[in-house]
C-alpha cells in the first residue's frame, strides 16, 4: 500500500522493512531527557544564562573589589570624586565583561552580539551624546526658569577645567558602558530570546514583593510605578499575540530592574526612580530603533557628565568633586528635587519624553533594525552544528 495512503511513523515503517530505523535529528536529540531543561531552540535558557551570569558577576566582582581594597584601601572611602568613580566602576564593567565572555563562549555568541552590533554605531554613539547633555541641559533651564535651581559661581578655573571635564568623562563613560552593558546589552537580548509576558510579570511581582519586605523609602514607590504602568500594555501584547512582542516584555522587566538597582542611592526620591526606569525604558526604544545600544551608551553618559560635572547639580543626593558651575536647589522640593538634585523634579519627566519624541522623530522613520538579528543567525548556527 502507499505509504501515503497509510502513514507509518518514520521510526517503525523502515523496521517493518528489515532497514534500521532512521536515526533521530539533530532537534530530537536536543529536547531529549532532561536536556530541554537547559537548553532551548537557541541554545542555553534565558533563565539559566541569566542565572550564571550572575553568580559569575558576584564573584568576579568579589576577587577584583578584594584586589583594588588591599592595593589601595583609600579606594572604600564614600567621597564622589572621579578617581573613587572611575574604579568604582571599572571593577564592575570588567566583571560583567569577563561573565559576559564566558556565558558567549558557553551560547557559542560574540560578546559584541549581545546588542552591540548593527549600522552606524559612531554616529548613533555620538548621536547619543548630543541627546543626553540637550535633555538635561533643557531640564536646566526648565528648573532655573520656574525659579526652582540657582545658579552660583564657577567653581574651577585654568586648567582644572580641562583636567576634572577629561576626568568625568572617563567615570561616566564606564558608568554608561557598565549600566547600559548589563541592561540593555545582555539582560534585553538575553530576556527578548526567551520570556514571555507570564515570566515577566513573574519577575516583576519578586522584586516588588522583595521592596515591600525589606525596604521603606529611598523611592520604592518609583519602582511600583513602572511596574504598573508597563502592566497593561504587556498584557494586551500578550493577548493580542503581537509579533515581537518579547522585546517589550523585556523592556518592562529591564526597565523595572533598572529603578530597582538605583533604589539603593542614598537620597533618591519616588520620583527619580520612576524617572530612571522610564529613562531605562527610552534606551530600550533606543536599541529597537537603532539596532544597537550605542545611542543609549552615549545618551547615559552625556546626561550624568552634563548634570554632575558641567551644571555641578546633586546626582542622586551626592554633590561632585570638581564640577564646573555651580547649582543649587531652591522652593518645593517636587518641584526642584531637592536633595535628589535635578533627576527628583518632577519637570525631569519632561526632559525623558523629550527624549523619547526626539529620539521616534530622529530614527522612527527608518526602518527598525530589530534586534533580534544575531539572535536569529547564533540559533541558526546552533542547529547547523
Amino acid at each position: 500500500m502507499n505509504p501515503i495512503e497509510n502513514p507509518v511513523d518514520t521510526e517503525i515503517q523502515p523496521a517493518l522493512r528489515g532497514a534500521p530505523p532512521a536515526a533521530p535529528t539533530p532537534a530530537a536529540e536536543e529536547y531529549r531527557g532532561l536536556r530541554w531543561v537547559f537548553i532551548g531552540s537557541q541554545g542555553l535558557r534565558a533563565g539559566w544564562s541569566v542565572l550564571v551570569a550572575y553568580v559569575l558577576y558576584q564573584l568576579f566582582t568579589a576577587i577584583l573589589g578584594t584586589i583594588a581594597v588591599t592595593i589601595d584601601p583609600a579606594i572604600a572611602r564614600s567621597a564622589f570624586s572621579p578617581i573613587v568613580v572611575i574604579v568604582a566602576e571599572l571593577i564592575p564593567l570588567l566583571s560583567i565583561l569577563a561573565a559576559g565572555s564566558i556565558i558567549a563562549l558557553i551560547e557559542h555568541r560574540r560578546l559584541l552580539d549581545y546588542n552591540l552590533t548593527g549600522p552606524r554605531r559612531p554616529l548613533h554613539f555620538l548621536g547619543g551624546l548630543a541627546a543626553g547633555f540637550a535633555a538635561l541641559s533643557a531640564l536646566i533651564g526648565g528648573l532655573a526658569w520656574g525659579g526652582w535651581l540657582h545658579f552660583g559661581p564657577i567653581a574651577l578655573t585654568g586648567p582644572e577645567i580641562i583636567k576634572f571635564g577629561a576626568l568625568w568623562s572617563c567615570a561616566f563613560l564606564l558608568v554608561g558602558f557598565f549600566e547600559e552593558g548589563s541592561f540593555r546589552c545582555y539582560l534585553q537580548f538575553t530576556f527578548t530570546r526567551g520570556i514571555n509576558f507570564w515570566w515577566a510579570l513573574g519577575i516583576i511581582g519578586a522584586v516588588c514583593a522583595y521592596l515591600a519586605v525589606t525596604s521603606k523609602g529611598n523611592g520604592v514607590w518609583g519602582v511600583y510605578g513602572i511596574a504598573m504602568l508597563g502592566l497593561v500594555p504587556c498584557l494586551l501584547l500578550h493577548v493580542k499575540q503581537v509579533e515581537g512582542s518579547e522585546f517589550w516584555q523585556a523592556s518592562w522587566v529591564t526597565s523595572t530592574l533598572f529603578g530597582f538597582i538605583h533604589t539603593g542611592n542614598n537620597g533618591e526620591n519616588w520620583i527619580g526612580i520612576f524617572a530612571v526606569a522610564l529613562i531605562g525604558f527610552v534606551f530600550c526604544v533606543s536599541v529597537r530603533l537603532t539596532g544597537s545600544a550605542w545611542w543609549a551608551i552615549g545618551c547615559h553618559t552625556a546626561w550624568d557628565w552634563a548634570e554632575t560635572y558641567f551644571y555641578g547639580a546633586a546626582d542622586s543626593g551626592l554633590q561632585a568633586e570638581g564640577h564646573y558651575m555651580t547649582t543649587s536647589p531652591a522652593g518645593n522640593a517636587l518641584w526642584s528635587g531637592g536633595t535628589d538634585g535635578p533627576e527628583g523634579s518632577l519637570l525631569v519627566l519632561g526632559a525623558v519624553l523629550l527624549l523619547l519624541v526626539a529620539l521616534v522623530a530622529i530614527y522612527g522613520r527608518r526602518k527598525a533594525a530589530a534586534p533580534g538579528t544575531a539572535l536569529d543567525e547564533t540559533a541558526r548556527q546552533i542547529h547547523a552544528g
